[in-house]
């Protein structure tokens, strides 16, 4: 009797590659525009919620407005030091994990980062609840601006930990390389928060108005609603990195792991808000025209943040696992695509304002001084969009490479730069534009210096 060996000739089927071990192997641009476009369009739902908020607290009044002025860089240096710093250092310790195919570790990272992310809402509750008078009066609030403004930042910053823990989570599963999921949710996020933040503050629908805390209670509520869908979702299973709560111990190593890159890369923000805190300074010296056209030509570098922002931190997981996989070259080959991707978008959009500037500026005001203003300003900054593209792009990627220290460096010569010669220019009584230029300067030796930190820094051990 004869027995058909055909059944048994016939081969397996060919195993399907996961997502993960897809980001070491596929083609780098397309991968990245596919990760980059849900991080711009939730960048630009963050962009949106910013323009609600000064719209419908705008009604409440002038004194407000001025409030929230002074509340601002604390609430912009708590998302960028949680989801851009911070967050960084997050997905680039889980993706380097993965990619060296270690899935436990990546996941008691996870955990790690959760407690990270609970210390530093903590600290920033403590901090602000505690001095944040002092902070507001210092920036020069005085009387019933002070008093909107201590208001306001009591309730936002009482729910400090839910916005660390939602950017900490949120990092975590991008640095699975799933970025489609965090965007959707931080999307869902800003459109509760406009909502929310309307009803209470306006007192829409029957609601009591509740003026400036109303509106920082409805961003306090959206984002524990948003902890408290990432913390289910990472618990639940359906992530790529699923959580074993019961097998987690604490680990020194992997606490530092996380803090040796983002502990470093929160210096970049602070930096940030520091470099726009004291040429705000500087400029108010000059007039009020010359400070309103900055601050138009600063909405610009506002809205173009969400395109750095997303090619840098779509490149933070293909770094970060070609890193842990050993593959350097890779590594590097998505760090300069991805720069140059960022660099020439809004390289692009820099060098057509600085040409023709009232396509922008004609948006916002027809008053001749101020529009002089700003037309100076982009005459001189806007051709150096490209290198502030190319230095945040490349500031994400470091994070990925665990290699952030010359970025951050970078940062600290353009705010010494923007100190000190903003500083020589105004005791020189030299004209304003000076300082326009002294901006785009400082703006070129950020970029220039972040790409020499990658060229001729080495990677990996």
């Amino acid at each position: 009797m004869t027995i058909d060996a055909s059944i048994d000739a016939v081969p397996p089927p060919a195993p399907v590659a996961s997502p993960i071990a897809g980001l070491l192997t596929a083609p780098i641009l397309p991968t990245l525009l596919r990760l980059a476009i849900p991080n711009m369009i939730a960048m630009v739902g963050s962009t949106l919620v910013a323009v609600a908020e000064t719209s419908y607290i705008g009604r409440l009044g002038t004194i407000p407005l001025a409030a929230i002025a002074l509340v601002f860089p604390f609430a912009m240096l708590t998302q960028m030091m949680s989801a851009g710093a911070m967050g960084g250092g997050v997905s680039s310790a889980i993706s380097r994990a993965l990619g060296a195919g270690d899935r436990n570790r990546a996941a008691t990272l996870a955990l790690h980062a959760a407690i990270i992310g609970l210390c530093g809402g903590l600290f920033f509750t403590v901090t602000m609840l505690v001095f944040g008078r002092s902070f507001f009066a210092l920036l020069g609030g005085r009387e019933r601006v002070l008093e909107e403004a201590s208001g306001y930042s009591q309730m936002l910053f009482s729910g400090a930990v839910a916005i660390w823990l939602v950017n900490t989570l949120a990092s975590v599963i991008r640095g699975t390389g799933d970025m489609r999921l965090p965007s959707m949710a931080l999307i869902g996020t800003s459109v509760l928060q406009i909502a929310l933040g309307g009803t209470l503050g306006l007192g829409l629908f029957g609601v009591p108005q509740f003026g400036m805390p109303g509106v920082a209670a409805g961003q306090l509520i959206a984002f524990t609603c948003a902890a408290i869908f990432f913390l289910w979702y990472l618990w639940s299973g359906r992530s790529r990195l699923p959580l074993d709560f019961g097998a987690f111990h604490f680990d020194r190593a992997l606490f530092f792991d996380i803090l040796k890159v983002g502990a470093v890369a929160c210096l970049s923000p602070l930096q940030t808000v520091l470099t726009i805190l004291i040429f705000t300074k500087i400029l108010a010296t000059f007039g009020t025209e010359m400070l309103a056209g900055y601050g138009i030509g600063s909405r610009l570098e506002f809205l173009l943040i969400p395109i750095t922002f997303a090619f840098g931190i779509a490149s933070v997981p293909m770094v970060g696992m070609a890193m842990g996989a050993g593959q350097v070259k890779r590594a590097r080959r998505v760090a300069w695509t991805a720069a140059g991707a960022s660099g020439l978008t809004v390289g692009l959009i820099g060098l057509i304002i600085a040409l023709d500037p009232s396509l922008w500026v004609s948006l916002f005001t027809r008053d001749p001084g101020v529009a002089a203003a700003a037309h100076s300003y982009f005459h001189w900054a806007g051709p150096t969009f490209v290198f502030f593209g190319v230095g945040v792009s490349l500031y994400f990627s470091s994070q990925g490479a665990a290699r952030v220290g010359g970025p951050v460096l970078a940062s600290t010569a353009r705010l010494l730069i923007v100190a000190i010669g903003g500083g020589g220019l105004m005791m020189a009584q030299a004209p304003a534009w000076t300082l326009f230029a002294l901006v785009g300067g400082a703006m070129a030796v950020f970029g220039l210096s972040t790409a020499a930190s990658v060229a001729f820094v080495r990677w990996g051990k």
